[in-house]
């Protein structure tokens, strides 16, 4: 009787891991996907945006990866013109940590990037929602903060605000 109960368990214990697999999956398939549609929603504005704020788009790039000296990056969104470019980090919920992240993370871009050598440097984050002052702490970084709603993209930092150049 112990060794057909102990069999069950293991068939039981069995599916579940194969159950909390898939279900990983589909999870990372749709987190994915999520952050896709949250980066072309901004991207559809980020043009017009920065134009408004003084930077003139040439051209935007999307998911810019790499590896340099066996690190790996990535950038969401570059939004390139003859002299400067602007990284956007886009989150469906901005946190602390990914603020404090991307600051390191852009302060690398030139050496990950060195066709852009030449070029400013600012950074931006956008977000659906922000988690506690990520916001705050991001526009206190020297970056653009882009807040998405709807089917459009707004620039929440004050008129008079400089972003760092990086």
């Amino acid at each position: 009787m112990f060794q057909e109960t102990d069999k069950k368990f293991k068939e039981t214990n069995k599916k579940f891991k194969e159950t909390d697999k898939k279900f990983k999956e589909l999870s990372a398939l749709f987190t994915s996907q999520w952050g896709k549609l949250v980066e072309s929603l901004v991207e559809g504005d980020l043009v017009n945006l920065l134009n408004q704020r003084g930077i003139q788009v040439e051209s935007t790039l999307q998911r810019r990866k790499g590896n340099l000296d066996g690190e790996n990056f990535e950038f969401d969104i570059i939004a390139v013109n003859s002299h400067e470019i602007v990284i956007v980090e886009v989150k469906t919920t901005l946190r602390v940590d990914d603020v404090d992240y991307f600051h390191k993370k852009v302060w690398k871009a030139k050496r990950y990037m060195p066709e852009y050598a030449d070029k400013k440097i600012y950074g931006g984050v956008a977000f659906i929602t922000a988690d506690g002052a990520s916001d705050r702490m991001a526009e206190k970084l020297g970056f653009f903060v882009i807040r998405a709603t709807g089917n459009s993209s707004s620039i929440i930092n004050q008129k008079d605000f400089k972003p760092k150049v990086f």
